[in-house]
């Protein structure tokens, strides 16, 4: 579901912003001190005073909580968001590029993923803790626009003493979420936050069309995932004629053959090719498509599909992965790190913990954050094949490495310690 109730700005055009600071600061003193306040906040800010008051969050000390380090990494690449930040950034560079505000995106709990600004308002957002990692929803800090646009589901501009810390009252933010255009669920909010002088009526508004452009920006990417998918299966559907299904990796269907429409199926939890319970189908034999999964209606006098997995190192400076299934095969070039990590996964079947990963790839055990973003990549690329937990290929692949003749060639440019070993010992 894309779009979202006209955002309200907090100063009305031609209200002058220091009387409307003065009048909050007032109200703001007085429902604290549970006094009659001169005037009443703008519903969405008494809302969220009401929910604050009502958890006994403290409006003059409340630090917010920070994911432990090496973590925000994870969250950025689980939160769906990483597709559109480019997007998100150049939308609202006009803002940023003054100096004066930051931009910030933020998951869908208020934990700041990224942010970008100058050095000085930078620094001057060190000092509240607005920093990566930092849990900014209103548990965490109260009324601002991070945390009340997940509240409300909506875009919000809070200012000067609207905000629930007295802490933040010398700023200004305007946040947006930031919608699954297939699912309608929020996956973050983009937040332009400043200095309270910078406050503009029509900064709310246009943090609210950047965050719609992001989720157009989903849609069209999506249709394009969905329309490849849908190249490759078609004629192996055709091939098959038998009731199937071409799903991308999250169950969203692009083709259908001898089966009632589904724009979308529950995959199992760690789906990977073989046999498995998918509802509504029954038992389905799935097999590997380049950017999803082929799931076919079992046949219970057949033999479930094993996937083929050639890794081939003949060539020096060019390892290929091949990937065959009943119904077809893909060949795919792969870099030379993922050639490395596949390598230690075939010669060891019972897997690979990070640690493992880290000496064999970097001689130190410690890099254990680079070797999960790098298995991330990868596990997204090459969906099923590899899990986790040790990292392994998945019990239903036959796996097969072809070595070239002359082993001392084997990743000739890996300066990996576990490679230079293999050459040693084959």
């Amino acid at each position: 579901m894309l779009g979202s109730a006209v955002p309200e700005p907090a100063v009305a055009v031609g209200e002058d912003p220091r009387s409307y600071a003065r009048l909050m600061s007032a109200v703001y003193d007085a429902t604290m001190a549970g006094d009659r306040a001169p005037a009443r906040p703008r519903p969405v800010i008494g809302d969220s005073w009401q929910r604050m008051m009502a958890k006994g969050i403290n409006p003059e000390q409340h630090t917010p909580p920070v994911v432990e380090a090496g973590a925000v990494d994870a969250l950025r690449r689980s939160s769906g968001l990483m597709a559109v930040l480019d997007e998100v950034s150049r939308g609202l560079e006009p803002l940023v590029a003054e100096g004066h505000n930051i931009l910030v995106v933020a998951d869908a709990q208020g934990r700041v993923l990224w942010r970008s600004g100058s050095p000085s308002v930078l620094a001057s957002a060190d000092k509240l803790g607005f920093i990566e990692g930092a849990h900014w929803g209103e548990d965490a800090v109260g009324t601002n626009a991070i945390g009340t646009a997940l509240a409300s589901h909506r875009a919000v501009q809070v200012f000067c003493a609207e905000h629930y810390l007295r802490s933040h009252h010398p700023w200004t933010c305007a946040g947006a979420p930031i919608r699954d255009p297939r699912t309608g669920q929020v996956l973050g909010v983009v937040d332009v936050s400043g200095p309270a002088a910078t406050v503009h009526p029509t900064t709310v508004a246009l943090v609210d069309v950047v965050a719609r452009l992001a989720e157009s920006h989903l849609r069209e990417l999506h249709d394009r995932t969905l329309n490849r998918l849908r190249t490759v299966a078609a004629p192996i559907l055709a091939r098959i004629g038998a009731p199937a299904l071409a799903v991308d990796a999250d169950g969203w269907v692009a083709a259908v053959d001898s089966l009632p429409l589904h724009n979308r199926i529950l995959l199992p939890e760690k789906v990977s090719p073989g046999r498995a319970w998918v509802p509504p189908l029954g038992m389905c034999d799935i097999e590997v498509l380049p950017g999803g999964w082929l799931v076919r209606v079992a046949d219970d006098d057949a033999v479930p599909a094993v996937a083929t997995v050639t890794l081939d190192f003949r060539s020096g400076s060019a390892p290929v992965l091949d990937m065959a299934g009943q119904f077809g095969s893909w060949r795919h070039d792969i870099s030379l790190r993922h050639a490395e990590i596949l390598l230690m996964l075939a010669r060891h079947p019972d897997g690979r913990t990070a640690p493992e990963l880290a000496a064999d790839l970097y001689g130190d055990a410690s890099r254990v954050v680079t070797v999960r973003a790098e298995m991330s990549r990868m596990r997204k690329q090459f969906a099923g094949i590899v899990v986790g937990r040790p990292y392994r290929f998945v019990d239903s692949a036959a796996v097969e490495v072809r070595y070239p003749d002359d082993m001392t060639e084997l990743l000739a440019s890996s300066t990996a310690p576990a490679v230079r070993r293999a050459r040693v010992v084959p």
